[in-house]
């Protein structure tokens, strides 16, 4: 059994947390983000650092996954998240322009992307993305669908990736 929710969640300096009954709101440097709580679930502070409550051993799961939740906020709002993409094939580009993602994949036609609201994607090189925001899941999001308008595909390796994925590659048909 994974004893995650047993964790004490650390604030660093700079960061403002307020637990209300139903929802729990973080603000630092970075932005500011809202979660709203389960109902088995609440926070205690002590001593500078937040625990997560519960009733029922039932619960244990959910908080579990609260207290992970809390910390990913704590974390985005004070370092931030990032996830970088590469672009492997000939003629494959990226290129900022304004609000909107352009992306040159093999197609007909070019793919715009518009970046949402507190996300930043910056675009090193031609062949590179950096998806960064403070909120864990959507920026884990937004690179999946940057990375859906082509995954890589197994026989020359062609496609968008994240910088640490492995593409596994499959033998040509032998004649």
């Amino acid at each position: 059994m994974s004893r995650v929710a047993k964790n004490p969640i650390e604030v660093p300096q700079g960061v403002d947390v307020t637990v209300s009954d139903t929802q729990v709101s973080v603000k630092g440097p970075k932005g500011a983000l809202t979660l709203d709580l389960h109902p088995a679930v609440s926070f205690r502070q002590e001593e500078g650092v937040y625990r997560v409550q519960w009733e029922h051993e039932r619960d244990l799961a959910m908080a579990g996954t609260f207290r992970a939740l809390m910390n990913n906020m704590i974390l985005g709002v004070s370092r931030g998240f990032e996830k970088r993409l590469q672009l492997v094939g000939v003629g494959y580009r990226a290129q900022m322009q304004g609000n909107t993602l352009n992306l040159s994949l093999g197609f007909s036609h070019p793919i715009e992307y518009a970046v949402p609201e507190g996300i930043t994607i910056e675009t090193p090189s031609q062949t590179e993305i950096v998806v960064s925001g403070c909120d864990k899941q959507r920026v884990g999001q937004v690179a999946a669908e940057i990375r859906a308008f082509r995954p890589p595909e197994p026989y020359k390796g062609k496609g968008v990736r994240y910088a640490d994925e492995y593409v596994a590659r499959k033998e040509a048909k032998k004649a």
